[in-house]
């Protein structure tokens, strides 16, 4: 009964749709699998090696156009390919030929249509030849018939029709299986892979929930304790000039002068949680802080869209340290301060026209120099975030500071 009922399915129909589809839409990607299994061997002899790697690139997007139909026929989804681990155009260039993902790909392409072919001929031709090989003792009496085909063979043909129709649907759902497989163990991201993910995805979570309880910490401190010490100054100082008791007077004093204090103890944490300038972007922020700048400072922003929290915060106190460091240590005249999005991260390059001479940093490494700078602290902050930091100051300068994070923030 079960084998009767497989064609009322939609499962069935569904699948010889899919390897139907799956003819049509492989034939480009087998071509390229194709042309990388040719570029493979050429580029032995580096004189494929530039089309190789134009294959694997190609490779790396047919995921996507593979998981379409997978997703809309048979309801299967998987992740994007994680990116290349390189940051620069050449870099992932270079990184290509030998990466694991992308051969993967070039080999369900390879696999891909051959076995749509293997599954769709039988189904079109169950569909189309089956009924009629069962119907045949029907209409026999129509089509005329040499002496060898007689109507009792006509039985025979029917049979046979009934057998190719019924295990039509079992042999597709044989090839999906097959396929299904092939999906799993090359175009799914490996386990590794989806534990970066998360890992990734749970970070960032972190970091954004951090930067969201800073700025309510910061808007209760602003809001609440600030306003009530700022009230306590008002009354002690009101206090102090209606009080006709000397020693009233001075001790209203001495502890208006403690609260000043503690006020501006209080806004000096408020700004490290979280400046105030940033609510406005962050291209507002760093003006403001060239401006307050000791050392003449141009900045330059040029970014499509806000950055998160985290990576704003990141930027805005690595522009607010080199500054300080520029005026301390660097004799400089003028500053430059440049942040751009560049191949999916933000660039930051802070440079002066100072005397050089400061720590050498790249991506988190630190060579101390003889003066002590907050660099070390900055290449921490931007590794935190899966960034980068590099210091280019030789002596004489000028001194180039280069901060790279990622454009989600980590």
């Amino acid at each position: 009964m079960i084998v009767v009922r497989a064609w009322l399915t939609a499962r069935t129909w569904r699948e010889l749709a899919y390897l139907v589809s799956g003819v049509f839409l492989g034939v480009p990607t087998f071509v390229l699998a194709v042309v990388g299994a040719v570029t493979t061997v050429a580029s032995a002899l580096t004189v494929g090696l530039p089309l190789l790697v134009g294959v694997l690139a190609l490779a790396r997007l047919t995921p996507r156009y593979f998981r379409g139909p997978a997703r809309k026929l048979l309801g299967w989804d998987w992740a994007d390919p994680p990116p290349l681990p390189a940051r620069t155009w050449w870099g992932r260039v270079r990184a290509l030929p030998s990466d694991p993902t992308a051969w993967r790909a070039l080999t369900y392409c390879l696999a891909r249509w051959p076995l749509a072919v293997v599954g769709a001929y039988p189904g079109l031709f169950a569909v189309v030849a089956a009924p009629v090989g069962i119907t045949y003792p029907l209409w026999w009496f129509l089509v005329p018939a040499d002496d060898t085909d007689t109507w009792p063979h006509t039985w025979i043909i029917a049979l046979q029709g009934l057998a190719v129709l019924l295990a039509t649907p079992w042999w597709l759902r044989l090839i999906v299986l097959l396929d299904r497989f092939l999906v799993r163990a090359l175009l799914h991201p490996s386990e590794a892979q989806r534990r970066i993910a998360e890992l990734e995805a749970g970070r960032a979570a972190l970091q954004s929930d951090a930067a969201a309880l800073l700025r309510r910490v910061e808007r209760d401190l602003h809001d609440g304790t600030q306003a009530r010490l700022v009230a306590l100054g008002l009354t002690l100082s009101r206090i102090e000039n209606r009080s006709t008791d000397e020693p009233v007077r001075k001790l209203a004093a001495d502890a208006r002068g403690t609260v000043t204090e503690a006020l501006a103890e209080l806004r000096d944490i408020v700004r490290g949680m979280h400046p105030p300038a940033l609510d406005d972007g962050l291209e507002v922020a760093l003006t403001t802080l060239a401006a307050r700048s000791a050392v003449p400072a141009e900045v330059t922003v040029s970014l499509p869209a806000r950055p998160p929290d985290a990576t704003a915060s990141a930027l805005y106190f690595a522009v607010a340290e080199l500054l300080t460091n520029v005026a301390r240590h660097a004799n400089a005249s003028r500053v430059r301060i440049n942040l751009r999005k560049e191949n999916r991260r933000l660039r930051l390059t802070v440079t002066d026209d100072g005397h050089g001479g400061a720590a050498v940093i790249d991506f988190g490494r630190t060579r101390p120099a003889a003066s002590g700078t907050g660099l070390a602290g900055l290449a921490r902050r931007a590794a935190a975030l899966d960034g980068s930091l590099t210091v280019n100051s030789p002596p004489g300068g000028p001194t180039t500071v280069t901060m790279i994070l990622p454009e989600i923030g980590g």
